[in-house]
C-alpha cells in the first residue's frame, strides 16, 4: 500500500484519503508498486522470505502501511466503510489458467490466506456483514471471514462475481492467443465496450454491475463497517470508480484488503493492497489473475 501523496510525512498521510472520485482536481492515484518499493527499500532484503510450493515462487509480502484511521471505533454515519478483500489463491491462479465465472474451489494457500485474513478482520473493529460472489473461492474465503467476526451469514450476491470472459474461460492464459485467438483480440482490446465471444463481458459492463453492487451495500450501511470478497477484475473496477483519474492500482493480490470509504455522491480509497496478514502464509508472485489479465 503507498501513502501516495509523496510530498506528506507518512503521519499526515494516515489521516488522509489515498484518493477520491469527489471534486480533486489533481489525481492523487499513483501505481502502488512503485511506491511501495520507495518506501520500504531499506527494509525488504529483511522481509522477503523464499517458499517453494510445486512450480510457484511464494515471497513473503512487504509490510503495507497503516490502515488510516479505520482502525478506530467511530464510524461517521455519513459513509460506510467497504473492507473489499480479493479471494485467496486457486489452483488455476497458479497455474495461469483462466476463471471468469467458472466455479473453481481454494487450494491448500489460498485457504491459508483466507484464515489469515479471517484472523486479522476479527480483531479489527466490528464487522456488520460480510457479502460474496456467490462463487466458491470467493464465498469459501466469505464464510472463514464470517466465522471469524461473530458468526455472520455471508450474503451473496452474482453482482460481485468476476468478468464473464466468455470462449476464454478454462484456458492457459499463454495458450489463449493460439486457442482462440478472436476472444483473446477482445480480451486485449483497449475498447472498454467490447465484449468476448462466448457470452463473456465488456469491461463497461463489469464496471457497471459491481459498482452498482457496491453502492447499494454502501447505501445500505452507513455508519457501518463491512466485508466485500470478490475477484480481481471486479476490485480493479471498483478502483477505476473510485479514481476515475488516477493510474491503475496494480496487481491485486489473492486476500490483499483495500479500504473504500462510501457515501452518497462519492467514494475514497483509505487503503490499498494491504497485505500485511500474510507474513506467516506467503502469497503468490508470478500468479495469474489481479492485473489486467484478471480472470
Amino acid at each position: 500500500m503507498s501513502a501516495l501523496r509523496t510530498q506528506r510525512s507518512l503521519a499526515e498521510s494516515l489521516h488522509s484519503p489515498l484518493c477520491s472520485s469527489g471534486s480533486v482536481k489533481i489525481p492523487v492515484c499513483v501505481k502502488f508498486p512503485a511506491a511501495i518499493k520507495t518506501l520500504h527499500r531499506n527494509n525488504l532484503h529483511k522481509q522477503s522470505l523464499a517458499l517453494t510450493r510445486r512450480l510457484t515462487h511464494l515471497v513473503k509480502p512487504p509490510h503495507s502501511l497503516p490502515m488510516s484511521d479505520s482502525n478506530s471505533s467511530y464510524m461517521d454515519g455519513a459513509y460506510a466503510e467497504i473492507v473489499v478483500v480479493r479471494h485467496g489463491e486457486t489452483e488455476w491462479n497458479a497455474d495461469g489458467r483462466i476463471q471468469g465465472h467458472l466455479d473453481v474451489e481454494l487450494n491448500e494457500a489460498g485457504r491459508q490466506q483466507a484464515a489469515s485474513v479471517a484472523d486479522r478482520l476479527s480483531k479489527e473493529p466490528k464487522i456488520s456483514a460480510v457479502y460474496s460472489s456467490d462463487l466458491k473461492r470467493a464465498l469459501v474465503t466469505a464464510e472463514m471471514i464470517a466465522a471469524r467476526c461473530g458468526g455472520l451469514e455471508v450474503i451473496t450476491d452474482p453482482d460481485l462475481r468476476e468478468r464473464n470472459l466468455g470462449d476464454l474461460q478454462g484456458l492457459v492464459f499463454r495458450e489463449a492467443a493460439k486457442l482462440s485467438p478472436k476472444a483473446y483480440k477482445a480480451f486485449i482490446s483497449h475498447r472498454t465496450a467490447q465484449d468476448i465471444p462466448g457470452g463473456g463481458e465488456s469491461l463497461d459492463q463489469l464496471y457497471h454491475r459491481c459498482t452498482s453492487s457496491l453502492q447499494r451495500i454502501g447505501t445500505k450501511h452507513k455508519g457501518e463497517r463491512v466485508v466485500v470478497v470478490s475477484h480481481g477484475g471486479v476490485i480493479r473496477s471498483l478502483f477505476k470508480r473510485a479514481c476515475p483519474d488516477g493510474k491503475s492500482g496494480g496487481k491485486v493480490l489473492n486476500t490483499s484488503v483495500n479500504i473504500f470509504h462510501l457515501s452518497d455522491e462519492e467514494w475514497t480509497i483509505k487503503s490499498w493492497g494491504d497485505v500485511s496478514h500474510l507474513d506467516q502464509t506467503g502469497y503468490l508472485k508470478s500468479g495469474f489473475g489481479g492485473n489486467k489479465t484478471s480472470g
